[in-house]
């Protein structure tokens, strides 16, 4: 049976743009999924060049129908965030003409984050829905949304975690440090709960763009922003943490409510970084952290001074331990390795 993915790629840039989705990538490429791409070639916004984007989507579309042998096994990454000329019809023939079958990857659902949904978002949810022939999910409770939603059970596929790939990963140590660390967008419209961080009474080691210097809290270290690659290297200490919304008291918020179904990549990244982590109670993560032992959930990031004022370095090293067992799973992609292999296995079934 051949195996194909489909790979939507900026021309300037030869890759998709996102880390989550590059790994998957690489990773499906490992297990034997030959690349089909779709490049993205114009980037402005006049007429001309929106029908110049679009003739090229059709033409790469139209050549990945030819490409894909049938019977095969296609990858596609969800949900496309742009229109693709011809992309829903190329797939619907596939299906029909070539018995083609596809498993998909979410990355987001858009109504779940709420902020970004639309008409054209909930069309992309409903296709992938009709297309795709197994569905792998973040999380058990993202599972749920999708059996609610109407899709099958049993075909659905439940990562646990994105892996993190990583290949100039130095042997760095992690310092006991009653400190926490927060690595991502830093701008303070979209993550509000940071203009709070002096109420934790604790220090904060920041990584990231848009850190205004005039929001220089007084407890907080800013130690500048780094590309994937290069970030892991950087976090050395303490506790990363998984937050979002508006307030340290709790995950409120479009962004906050988000985490109550999402992996956010964050996690994956202080994870591979070697850092135990601190994450909101109700977080569809959380389950992940204390079955693996990796860190502490708190339903107020305001608990976090007690948790470090009382926790000692054999503690600490203790937590260590189990960060490096599903580290070592996350640098290798074992996570997303052992998803594709079971959403085959489903096929077989089907």
């Amino acid at each position: 049976m051949d195996k194909f993915q489909i790979e939507e790629v900026t021309e300037k840039f030869a890759n998709a743009g996102t880390k989550a989705m590059d790994d998957v990538t690489v990773i499906a490429k490992g297990n034997a999924y030959q690349r089909v791409r779709i490049v993205r070639k114009e980037e402005g916004h006049s007429i001309w060049q929106k029908i110049m984007r679009q003739t090229r989507f059709g033409v790469d579309w139209i050549r990945a129908y030819r490409t894909i042998t049938p019977g095969a096994t296609v990858l596609l990454q969800q949900p496309f965030h742009t229109r693709h000329l011809w992309r829903r019809q190329v797939l619907k023939q596939l299906k029909q003409t070539k018995n083609v079958r596809f498993i998909s990857v979410v990355h987001d659902v858009e109504e779940l984050r709420s902020r970004f949904f639309n008409d054209y978002y909930q069309e992309e949810f409903r296709f992938m829905l009709s297309i795709s022939d197994v569905i792998i999910v973040h999380n058990e409770i993202m599972a749920r949304f999708f059996v609610e939603r109407g899709y099958p059970e049993r075909q659905l596929v439940v990562l646990e975690i994105f892996d993190y790939l990583q290949e100039n990963l130095h042997n760095k140590p992690i310092v006991f440090e009653r400190t926490l660390t927060i690595a991502g967008n830093l701008d303070s419209k979209k993550v509000p709960y940071l203009s709070e961080l002096d109420q934790l009474r604790v220090p904060v080691h920041l990584y990231g763009p848009n850190f205004e210097e005039k929001n220089n809290y007084c407890q907080t270290i800013y130690h500048g922003s780094f590309p994937p690659e290069e970030i892991p290297n950087q976090l050395n200490r303490g506790f990363g943490v998984v937050w979002d919304g508006e307030s340290i008291q709790n995950c409120i918020g479009y962004a906050g409510e988000y985490l109550r179904y999402n992996n956010p990549h964050k996690l994956s990244l202080y994870l591979a970084s070697g850092l135990p982590v601190i994450v909101w109670r109700e977080a569809a993560t959380a389950q992940f952290v204390k079955k693996h032992q990796v860190g502490y959930v708190v339903a107020d990031l305001r608990q976090v001074k007690d948790i470090l004022d009382k926790i000692t370095e054999q503690e600490y090293r203790k937590l260590l331990m189990n960060v490096s067992k599903v580290r070592d799973e996350l640098l290798a992609g074992k996570y997303m390795l052992r998803a594709l292999n079971e959403a085959e296995q489903q096929l077989l079934h089907l």
